[in-house]
């Protein structure tokens, strides 16, 4: 018995060295030099350098001049530290009602317009920065009359920042929307 604690400790020692250790110094280490935008989080600066966002994970936009994100159930709205989704079945009277409420709500912010699924239902993850050309195409007209401008320049700035599936098949259309708002705001701002 006592032969055989020896090579198991070794072992323990040797495994946690390698895979908890050697491994993902090497990943880390691989991915900052192949992708070291990714691999620093996608984070986006503003003037002087200061962070303001990322381009993978989403924030609060709450003004009428700004696209709104998905909703978030991660901790207080939008907390990477707390990342998760409301945990609420199709059948909850608490999530038929929050549904019910906030479209109530964007029916009368855009009167007769389609609500899109994704306006009113909460990401997965409680992070998802995008929002369909679909939602953001709802929210157009709010936040054209907010800002003073042409209803087509709003439709124009998110046109232009509506990603494509990958190679045309993998995934869906999607509208950043820290960087529609960044655009929206312009450089000086």
């Amino acid at each position: 018995m006592i032969a055989q604690i020896r090579p198991a400790l070794v072992m323990i020692l040797l495994f946690t060295l390698v895979t908890g250790l050697a491994y993902p110094l090497a990943v880390t280490g691989v991915a900052g030099l192949a992708l070291p935008f990714q691999a620093g989080g996608s984070l986006i600066k503003g003037e002087g350098g200061k962070v303001i966002g990322s381009a993978l994970i989403a924030q609060g936009f709450a003004a009428p001049r700004y696209l709104h994100p998905r909703g978030s159930a991660a901790g207080n709205g939008w907390d990477a530290t707390a990342s998760s989704a409301s945990n609420l079945g199709p059948m909850d009277k608490k999530l038929i009602a929050r549904v019910s409420t906030d479209a109530a709500a964007l029916a009368k912010e855009n009167p007769g317009a389609a609500i899109p699924a994704d306006a009113v239902t909460w990401s997965g993850s409680g992070l998802d920065p995008d929002v369909s050309p679909e939602n953001a195409a709802f929210q157009a007209p709010r936040i054209a009359m907010a800002r003073g401008l042409p209803l087509a320049t709003v439709k124009a700035v998110i046109a232009a920042h509506t990603k494509a599936p990958i190679f045309g098949v993998f995934g869906q259309p999607a509208v950043n929307v820290l960087a529609v708002n960044r655009a929206l705001d312009g450089p000086a701002k």
